[in-house]
């Protein structure tokens, strides 16, 4: 075989090597968890039997491609009245594929929990939380707010983190306002922050 072939099978070879390089065998890493788009907080206030006092009212952060997939969504400021008790409930959406996350996070509620941080539960907290979720099982879905009569500040950050596949017998997971909550392992399907004004 002349030098001139042994070049051309040499290039023939390279060329197919560089093509088969380019194309990676390994599986491309999916997300599993949940394309959330809005986020609507819901509250009522309510009295000290627990009864529904005036209008139930209601806050949203959206992004129409998801909270966690999109760019900046559109977060609108929380509300509430110095010294008032309100029943708050979490309404979670997919708009892209047209579903309510919020059954699943219900019937899936061993696997689910809602946490509450930020400036608003955290540091110089006015608000307070308690979970008050129908079955007794702590997920998030719903809750007790209650602001203080005389909070040091009128603004803070509620920052809503939506854990999933955790260890709910961890120490402290049980805490709503757990800052330490990925040690309870799991990973966030949400984490989004509201302003909170207090008036």
């Amino acid at each position: 075989m002349n030098t001139k072939n042994k070049l051309y099978l040499l290039a023939l070879a390279l060329g197919a090597f560089s093509i088969s390089s380019c194309e990676s065998e390994d599986p491309v890493p999916e997300n599993d968890g949940e394309v959330i788009t809005d986020v609507t907080l819901m509250f009522q206030e309510i009295d000290a039997s627990g009864n529904a006092v005036g209008s139930p009212f209601e806050f949203t952060a959206s992004d129409a491609e998801g909270i966690e997939v999109g760019g900046v969504p559109t977060v609108e400021t929380v509300r509430l009245t110095k010294g008032k008790t309100y029943q708050m409930s979490i309404e979670v959406y997919n708009s892209i594929e047209n579903e309510d996350i919020t059954e699943e996070i219900q019937e899936e509620g061993d696997e689910h929990q809602f946490y509450f941080l930020g400036s608003a539960f955290n540091s110089s907290p006015f608000l307070s939380y308690s979970y008050d979720d129908e079955g007794g099982e702590l997920i998030g879905l719903k809750g007790i707010v209650t602001v203080q009569e005389f909070p040091g500040f009128n603004n803070a950050e509620m920052r809503v983190i939506l854990r999933h596949d955790l260890d709910k017998n961890y120490p402290g997971a049980d805490n709503p306002n757990f800052t330490d909550y990925a040690q309870a392992g799991g990973e966030s399907d949400l984490d989004i922050t509201f302003p909170v004004v207090v008036e």
